[in-house]
């Protein structure tokens, strides 16, 4: 007997099956995974397919690794992932298998399989819960979208539909963006269900994972499956329900190669098994609404759960009007009054900035020098507490000159602002408040996942942070939140800053209004006070903001009216990265497909050398991959070419 099997290790440049034969008294079967021989090395494969006959030498198939196949969705994604993505058959099947297979580990407790069994009780919903689920019952799309506003109680709606599922030996799994800043989710679903559970999180080593993965695809029993993007490709059996949670975060698209996205993935799962697979957010992607919208499978839930929940106050004040700050460049003087009288009254403050560090421009101001990285040539971040420049792309650092390396004149001068300058600004103001920052500079032990419950008792006057902040915090004494610059992303070079900007704003506004306090406020300091991007964050009228987002993504030729990819070539000098990005452009001239002229790459130089792109853009998916799979270019066998399709940006 023979059978096709998938190599998990790149053998030729597109990749492939290869037919193996077996010993038929100890038969094999398809999505088992086994040890074969690959050249002169032995590697892992997936058995995709039995065959009876070939008419061509073959090799044995070495060893099966265990008993249970890969359940029959897993097979079908990972073909359908290296058709969708143009990813190599090996590099799609790896993606679905653990690292180390093949090594013994030692069973834990902690990993211990799921009872067969729970008492699950009642989930409590209100009347607009109770009308959305009915809708998410009857929506035909096995993708649905769930566009609930923050605090609206989603989390409910999520429990009731794996319930249901567990209730017919079904499993779930639940999409996180991290498990920290979505662990009062985790703790609800812990709760309800017990020891169900598994959850797969960024901390697990690499024998901690592999044990979970075996036990998933042991299992005979419904489990709850709780974990970031990877958590997707768990071996579950009978998979009944997928739920992605905050989806319009950008961590579900995956940079590193194979490159997709699991909102796709999920939606491609649930289609072909003929589940449901629910996008639960309150800020959704353009894409994903006007997809859903085509399919009637927008499910909306305007209403806030807490009944007694009364919105914040809003405070609009415009940066270039300096008569607002006199008492300080950075707080307009109506937020520091809130913030003093939350400081009387025992109440929080929540000031955010997605900007980390003390000042983002180093120069001089006598001849212009401004410091640099020596690998990105991207400007170097001020960091004031340790008195160092950092660059934030490679983690390059070094000294602040005391003098200007090309002039020698002292005029060292600090353009800008982060959340460690804000930190500092905050404690002179107010001396005896407890000020916290949160942001990527802080040390594990510092983080907001460590911290959480002292945030939330109460033992922190003033937070400060970035996005960290801005997503999933459930405070009961914060009164006041301040955004200092609210218009800081729209100035990027790339389609999908606005969509950005509204959804941090929308995020950080739901911080408050969430039902703790009679009264709340948000000040909203920006230069651009007219933009509808930023007046409809303030309004939750999302339907506005799309509506004109929609319109500029239509007339400028982007998602979702065309289909997007992005090629990027990267080599140790300018020189030769022109040179190949230029033959590249050239042998893609004639095709049917719009292909923008060479350009630098946001990040053109890196410690892997200089980087350009070009997109190409089609109203048809077939045809830009049949361009892509024929593209000839010098780099192409170089490793040197890198595509990206389906870009959530072009940064």
């Amino acid at each position: 007997m023979f059978c096709e099997v998938i190599p998990i290790r790149l053998f030729r440049e597109d990749g492939g099956v290869l037919t193996y034969s077996f010993d038929a008294s100890a038969p094999v079967k398809i999505g088992q995974i086994v040890e074969i021989p690959l050249g002169k090395s032995k590697t892992y494969g997936i058995v995709t397919k039995i065959v009876k006959n070939v008419d061509f030498k073959t090799r044995d198939i070495l060893k099966i690794l265990y008993d249970e196949p890969l359940p029959p969705h897993i097979i079908k994604a990972i073909f359908w992932l290296s058709e969708y993505y143009l990813v190599p058959l090996p590099l799609s099947a790896k993606l679905f298998l653990p690292q180390g297979l093949g090594k013994n580990r030692c069973q834990k407790a902690t990993t211990s399989t799921p009872i067969t069994s729970i008492k699950i009780a009642d989930i409590p919903l209100n009347t607009a819960q109770n009308r959305a689920l009915k809708e998410l019952r009857t929506a035909e799309s096995a993708t649905k979208l769930l566009h609930g506003i923050t605090g609206s109680g989603k989390t409910n709606i999520y429990l009731s539909l794996a319930k249901e599922a567990y209730s017919t030996k079904k499993s779930t799994i639940l999409l996180v963006p991290e498990i920290a800043l979505t662990s009062q989710l985790v703790q609800v679903f812990e709760k309800t269900f017990g020891k169900c559970v598994t959850l797969i999180h960024s901390n697990l080593t690499e024998a901690e994972r592999h044990l979970i993965w075996e036990n998933i695809l042991k299992s005979k029993a419904p489990q709850i499956i709780i974990g970031p993007r990877s958590a997707l490709l768990s071996p579950v059996k009978d998979l009944g329900l997928i739920i992605i949670d905050e989806a319009h975060e950008s961590t579900y698209f995956q940079e590193n190669t194979p490159k997709y996205s699991a909102l796709r993935l999920a939606s491609f799962i649930a289609s072909t098994e003929k589940i449901s697979c629910i996008y639960g957010t309150a800020t959704p992607l353009i894409s994903d609404y006007y997809l859903a919208g085509q399919k009637d499978a927008i499910i909306t839930l305007s209403e806030k759960a807490k009944t007694d929940a009364k919105p914040p106050k809003f405070h609009l004040i415009s940066l270039k009007n300096r008569e607002n700050f006199i008492k300080n460049r950075y707080f307009s003087d109506q937020l520091l009054a809130a913030i003093e009288e939350n400081l009387k009254s025992g109440h929080q403050t929540l000031i955010f900035h997605n900007r980390r560090g003390s000042a983002p421009l180093t120069l001089c101001e006598e001849c212009g020098w401004q410091a640099l990285c020596p690998n990105c040539f991207l400007p170097l971040t001020l960091h004031s507490d340790t008195y160092t420049l950092m660059c934030h792309t490679c983690g390059h650092t070094c000294p602040v000159p005391k003098s200007c390396p090309d002039c020698k004149t002292p005029g060292i001068i600090h353009k800008g602002f982060g959340t460690k300058l804000l930190e500092q600004e905050l404690k002179k103001l107010f001396k005896d408040a407890s000020v916290i920052r949160f942001d990527a500079d802080n040390a594990k032990s510092d983080t907001l996942a460590e911290n959480f419950d002292k945030v939330k008792n109460g033992e922190f006057n003033i937070i400060i942070g970035t996005q960290t902040v801005a997503k999933g915090l459930d405070l009961p004494l914060l009164k006041t939140v301040g955004v200092v610059q609210a218009d800081a992303g729209l100035s990027l070079p790339d389609f999908s800053a606005p969509e950005k900007t509204y959804e941090l704003l929308n995020q950080v506004i739901g911080r408050v209004g969430r039902g703790h306090l009679d009264a709340t406020d948000v000040f909203i300091q920006t230069y651009q006070p007219e933009n509808p991007v930023i007046t409809s964050a303030i309004h939750s009228d999302y339907q506005a903001f799309y509506k004109a987002t929609l319109g500029a993504r239509k007339k400028g030729h982007f998602p979702p009216f065309y289909y997007l990819a992005k090629l990027s070539v990267t080599y140790k000098t300018e020189a030769a990265t022109v040179k190949n990005i230029t033959a590249l452009y050239r042998s893609l001239s004639g095709t049917s497909l719009e292909i923008t002229k060479p350009t630098p790459a946001f990040h053109e130089r890196t410690t892997r050398g200089y980087t350009w792109q070009i997109f190409l853009r089609s109203t048809s998916r077939t045809k830009l991959l049949s361009t892509l799979r024929s593209l000839q270019s010098p780099a192409k066998n170089s490793g040197n070419l890198h595509l990206t399709i389906d870009p959530p940006s072009l940064l």
